[in-house]
C-alpha cells in the first residue's frame, strides 16, 4: 500500500510540477451548479483537489474549505491560487483513501474526477456519508466507461471508470438527489478539453436519523 501511495505521489507531483494549472483555475461546471445545496458559509471538504481550482472557488463563495490532495506540488499551487484570489483555504497533503474524514463534520464534500479502484471507492464513500453532517451534501463527478473511446482526459483503465448504477449503489437510494450519466463538454485546462462521458451524483444525507 505504501509503495502504491508513493507511486501516486510521484505521478501527481510530476503532473502538477509545472507553472501551468493543467486542469485550469475555474471550478468544475457540475460543482458550480450544485454548490447552492451546501449550507451557506458551511464547511466543505474537497477530496483530491489537485491544484485547488474547486476549493478556491468555493472559498470565494464564502465556504470554509479544506482542500486535500496527495501531491505536495498540487497543494502548493492551490495555496498560491488562494492567495491570488484573496481567500483563505486550509490545505492538507494526504491520501484520501486512508484519510480520517471524521464524523458529522462537513456540510459538503466534493469529489471531482477522482478515479479509484472499486473497493477503495466504496470504502471512501462509506466514510463520506459518515463524515457529512445531517442534511450535508456530497457532489461527485467522474468519467464514465464510455470515456475510454474518447481522448479528452481521464484514466485509460476500465476498472477506474464505474458506470452510473455501480457508483449509485454506494449510497442509499433515498439519498440520491441527482444521478446522471452522459456526454457533456468539459473545458478544464489543457488536460480536460472536449466532449467527455461523465457520471454525476448529488447525495444528501438525511437531516434526521431514520429520516
Amino acid at each position: 500500500m505504501r509503495d502504491v501511495q508513493k507511486q501516486l505521489q510521484a505521478f501527481w507531483d510530476q503532473r502538477f510540477g509545472v507553472p501551468e494549472y493543467v486542469y485550469g483555475t475555474e471550478p468544475n461546471q457540475f460543482l458550480a451548479q450544485q454548490a447552492q445545496h451546501f449550507a451557506s458559509g458551511g464547511r466543505v471538504l474537497c477530496l483530491a483537489d489537485g491544484e485547488g481550482r474547486n476549493g478556491v472557488w468555493l472559498a470565494t463563495q464564502g465556504f470554509k474549505v479544506q482542500s486535500v490532495d496527495i501531491s505536495a506540488q498540487g497543494v502548493e499551487k492551490a495555496q498560491l491560487l488562494a492567495r491570488q484570489c484573496g481567500v483563505e483555504m486550509d490545505t492538507l497533503v494526504a491520501d484520501v483513501s486512508t484519510l480520517d474524514l471524521g464524523t458529522a463534520q462537513w456540510d459538503g464534500i466534493v469529489s471531482i474526477f477522482l478515479h479509484l479502484p472499486a473497493k477503495v471507492r466504496v470504502d471512501l464513500h462509506r466514510r463520506v456519508v459518515r463524515a457529512l453532517k445531517p442534511g450535508g451534501v456530497f457532489v461527485w463527478e467522474a468519467y464514465a466507461p464510455d470515456q475510454l473511446a474518447l481522448k479528452t482526459g481521464g484514466p485509460r483503465d476500465a476498472a477506474l471508470l464505474p458506470d452510473l448504477d455501480e457508483v449509485a449503489s454506494d449510497f442509499d437510494a433515498s439519498a440520491l438527489q441527482h444521478a446522471w450519466s452522459g456526454l457533456r463538454l468539459v473545458q478544464e485546462g489543457s488536460l480536460h478539453t472536449g466532449i467527455g462521458a461523465v457520471t454525476q451524483l448529488l447525495v444528501k444525507k438525511a437531516a434526521h436519523p431514520g429520516a
